[in-house]
């Protein structure tokens, strides 16, 4: 077997197997220098797959291998980097209520 075929066996192997998910927070404070470069050393974490920040928002949505890690140790991580988190936000915002239309 060649390396290039091997490799791709192993790289479709993996992402069959992987069930990502995403949890996205708001933090309180926004990150120091020193803070964001301990978020970035998390993904060296195997099964963190992303991390991505709304400054405008003052979100930061992580992706992971939900088959290598669960929310509770996400959010650990994420805390034990320094990120003052205020909550953990739904990845599908609430819908706003239909106003029933008016009786004729």
């Amino acid at each position: 077997m060649s390396a290039t075929h091997h490799n791709a066996s192993l790289a479709s192997c993996y992402h069959l197997s992987m069930t990502t998910v995403e949890i996205l927070y708001r933090y309180a404070v926004p990150p120091t220098e020193a803070v964001a470069a301990a978020l970035a050393d998390t993904r060296d974490v195997y099964g963190i797959r992303r991390l991505s920040f709304d400054s405008t928002a003052r979100t930061l949505r992580v992706e992971y291998d939900a088959t290598r890690l669960n929310a509770a140790t996400v959010t650990n991580l994420v805390c034990t980097a320094g990120l003052q988190l205020a909550e953990e936000l739904p990845m599908i915002p609430p819908q706003a209520a239909a106003t029933p239309a008016p009786a004729s």
